[in-house]
């Protein structure tokens, strides 16, 4: 009978979670540059006039 290589079936584990990770990250950082890219824009964009002049409490 064969004998199982268990160091094969460990680095392929290995090279699994590390190319998961890799994914993850990449999402991540996707998500966080997408966050980014509109929160300025939306920022701006809800700013109410008059609001950042001192002294214009009505």
């Amino acid at each position: 009978m064969a004998k199982p290589n268990y160091a094969y079936e460990k680095r392929q584990r290995d090279l699994e979670k590390r190319s998961k990770q890799e994914e993850k990250r990449l999402r991540k950082l996707e998500r966080k540059q997408g966050e980014d890219d509109q929160a300025p824009a939306e920022s701006e964009n809800s700013r109410e006039p008059g609001m950042d002049v001192p002294g214009a409490d009505t």
